[in-house]
């Protein structure tokens, strides 16, 4: 079985070397045979770039035939002349797939505020289209890297209705990562028919429970989108109503969106450790993921992560300024199996077996707030020296 986007019946993917990052593959195309239910989530930054515009404009209409991303250039901050050129996209696309422009879904990824080279960009696009085949999903992935170390891809097996279907994905995102719709870029494919409205619903789950938990900086995006296309190239029966199909389907989805989630987190820049925030006792969900975001997005933490240093003061201190009303005199804390802290104080614990638990893969820091039922939970990273210097030269 093929691991990423063209795991699934009906779809053809190309990654080619336009030339927008010197020798290295940086431009896809992820294509359906036929027309596809389709549907997106999309950065909420009052700064989208102009990519976002018309991928949002073009899957209003719940169907799409096509994607198209280049790297290296975010196409953010560029103003109408950016917005003509992410609408040439689309149409430069169309015609190199035989579709229409409203049937393709535009996204950029790189510097923000430069414009793209069109003429590279017209060039790869037709270079592209002459290499899409179902074996050629991992250079797709490869094309949509920026500061990644590795292509992220994963697919998943389901049967609805007797038949057998897939579910597939390809990601990006090493930095600017942090919960505020999706925190990079994805794309899912699947081979089942399924309404528009239903995939929808379903992909605001997944993403929800998988790219919306995870944190490398707490910065996000001008360009963040996650898109899904359904072929229905399977011949399953058609899902219509929520039901066991459509939860089946949800439970794929969701299970390849945590399986990228968790690569974006691990290959983050600069990253040598992993930690799951995890809230219990909490008023409401609301309240638990508030608290888990703030102590896995504090400088302090990720830089105790860092060093493998078991400092759950500083744990507490993040939840209590998450903003959330809590008694801080019921507050407990566990790092993995060990309790450091009870009632809002020092536990009677071995140092070495809170170090010891520091090493775990990934770290585990565990917060009951003995004020409710509701949990919550975010996966980290460290902060390291090397998150430092990437981001001191990103464009020198």
């Amino acid at each position: 079985m093929r691991t990423g986007v063209t795991a699934p019946r009906g779809f053809r993917a190309a990654g080619v070397k336009a030339g927008i990052k010197g020798d290295a593959l940086d431009l896809a195309l992820l294509v359906a045979d036929g027309d596809c239910a389709a549907a997106g989530v999309f950065t909420r930054s009052r700064t989208a770039a102009p990519p976002v515009a018309v991928a949002r404009g073009h899957l209003a209409s719940g169907h799409a035939r096509a994607v198209v991303v280049n790297s290296g250039c975010a196409n953010a901050a560029t103003g109408p002349a950016g917005l003509a050129d992410a609408r040439e996209m689309a149409n430069l696309t169309a015609r190199a797939v035989g579709c229409e422009p409203g049937e393709v879904v535009v996204s950029s990824t790189g510097v923000i505020g430069v414009r793209l080279p069109m003429d590279r960009i017209r060039s790869g696009i037709a270079r592209a289209g002459d290499q899409l085949s179902a074996d050629h999903g991992t250079d797709a992935a490869r094309a949509i890297m920026t500061t990644d170390t590795k292509p992220k891809e994963a697919a998943v097996g389901l049967v609805v209705g007797g038949v057998r279907c897939a579910v597939g994905g390809m990601a990006k995102g090493a930095g600017m990562i942090a919960p505020n719709m999706a925190t990079m870029l994805a794309f899912f494919t699947t081979d089942i028919t399924i309404a528009p409205p239903l995939l929808h619903s379903a992909l605001v789950s997944a993403v929800g429970e998988s790219l919306n938990r995870i944190t490398v900086d707490g910065d996000t995006s001008t360009n963040d989108c996650a898109v899904v296309l359904a072929s229905g190239a399977a011949g399953a029966p058609a899902i219509e109503t929520t039901g066991p199909d459509y939860e089946t389907f949800g439970v794929a989805l969701t299970t390849v969106a945590r399986r990228l989630a968790d690569m974006l987190i691990r290959d983050g820049e600069g990253v040598t450790r992993v930690a799951e925030v995890r809230v219990e006792g909490a008023g409401t969900p609301d309240e638990a993921d508030r608290i888990a975001r703030v102590v896995a997005e504090s400088p302090l933490v990720k830089t105790a992560l860092y060093g493998g240093d078991p400092n759950w003061g500083r744990v507490l201190a993040a939840a209590g300024r998450a903003g959330v009303p809590l008694d801080g005199d019921r507050v407990s804390i566990w790092i993995g199996d060990v309790q450091v802290a009870e009632s809002g104080v020092a536990c009677d614990y071995e140092e070495k077996d809170a170090a010891a638990a520091m090493e775990e893969d990934p770290v585990r820091f565990r917060i009951r707030l003995a004020q409710g039922e509701a949990s919550g939970w975010m996966l980290t990273s460290d902060l390291s020296h090397r998150y430092v210097d990437i981001n001191a030269h990103y464009r020198t």
